[in-house]
């Protein structure tokens, strides 16, 4: 009986063990997991406290700098104008960073913008180029948009307008939404190229036809001995030569100052009026001395019309209202943002020819674009 007691109490004890032993084992668990989520706490306090010291401390690091354990204090930048990194120096400007697309032609030699940047790098620092090739569908859609005459071109951010050359550079600068294009060649700019071609309305003095493909747009000043020259020498043959194969458009583009030569230019419209420009251009250079040195041209002026038939009270009324000073006052300005400098400035298409141009340097223009 005894050892029946003896038997149970052995059991009772090994069994209590056994639960201590359950027990401990779990409280082992619960310890384990809670020392994790203390652990995952820590580290979230850690990072708090830490993003809360980079803004604190004003640290202007990004995550590959953290990594690389780079990065710079903006307390430090904000009080040093130059400092060194990565083996470069760099400049502290207060002005913004400005984004500028800059048109250019790779297949066109003069079209390289290399000049032009270093000028303006030196006005505007802190820009930023994006090459655009002219004959992309990018290019294209900017050069339509913002009406671009000759490349290189170059369109400028509205950052632009924060900067200090914004004032100077204001009456040079198209608007289109919210970013500007410089007239280049208004602006003094090197033309490699023009890649738009001066426009034709029916107010301008035209002859041969409308339908050919082939423009000839001559800027020309009665007064002038070189545009003289070249009406001889290259106009007159050329309409003999090409006639109704090509269009020719006269415009006049003469100095505000010289009265004389906006007369001649008022009279010769008012012939055109009559169908009658062809010779009274003639006449007008012919005799160019003459009306050029009058203190009051119109007399001399209104005589010729009358030596060559035209009707002398239209024209004469014609005269005296200057009717088409608006039409010349438009033509100067048009001039003016091509960047002519001289006359004769002759256009065929948009390839332009200088005053230095002969007649076989026209004609080999004309044919090539007539075989287009």
């Amino acid at each position: 009986m005894d050892e029946e007691k003896n038997e149970i109490k052995d059991a009772s004890i090994e069994e209590v063990v056994e639960e201590k032993e359950i027990d401990s084992s779990v409280e082992e668990v619960e310890e384990t997991e809670e020392e994790k989520k203390d652990k995952k706490i820590k580290n979230l306090i850690s990072a708090v406290i830490l993003l809360a010291g980079l803004f604190v401390g004003s640290l202007f690091v990004d995550a590959i700098q953290m990594i690389r354990g780079g990065g710079f204090s903006q307390r430090v930048l904000n009080e040093a104008d130059v400092f060194a990194s990565g083996g470069k120096t760099w400049v502290a400007y207060n002005e913004p960073l400005v984004k500028v697309q800059v048109i250019s032609d790779d297949t066109c030699e003069a079209c390289a913008p290399d000049e032009v940047l270093v000028g303006l790098k030196q006005a505007l620092p802190t820009m930023q180029n994006e090459k655009i090739d002219a004959n992309s569908a990018v290019g294209q859609k900017l050069i339509a948009d913002f009406k671009i005459k000759t490349i290189p071109a170059f369109i400028f951010s509205k950052e632009i307008e924060k900067t200090e050359l914004f004032a100077k550079a204001e009456p040079f600068l198209d608007k289109k939404g919210d970013s500007y294009a410089i007239k280049s060649a208004e602006a003094g700019f090197p033309v490699g190229k023009y890649v738009s071609a001066p426009q034709i309305s029916d107010k301008d003095i035209s002859i041969g036809s409308i339908e050919s493909m082939v423009k000839v747009v001559a800027f020309s000043n009665f007064q002038s001995p070189s545009d003289k020259k070249a009406y001889a020498d290259i106009i007159t043959p050329m309409l003999k030569e090409y006639g109704d194969r090509i269009q020719v458009v006269f415009k006049s583009y003469v100095p505000p100052t010289a009265t004389q030569g906006i007369s001649a230019a008022l009279a010769a419209a008012c012939a055109n009026e009559q169908g009658k420009f062809v010779d009274y251009a003639s006449k007008l250079f012919a005799s160019q001395d003459v009306w050029g040195k009058a203190k009051d041209a119109a007399p001399i002026l209104k005589g010729y019309a009358a030596t060559l038939g035209l009707n002398a009270q239209d024209f004469n009324k014609c005269l005296d209202d200057k009717k088409y000073q608006d039409q010349i006052t438009a033509t100067v300005a048009e001039g003016q943002s091509f960047g002519l400098q001289m006359t004769p400035s002759i256009f065929v298409g948009t390839d332009l020819q200088l005053p230095t141009a002969k007649y076989d340097d026209m004609k080999k223009v004309i044919e090539q674009q007539l075989n287009k």
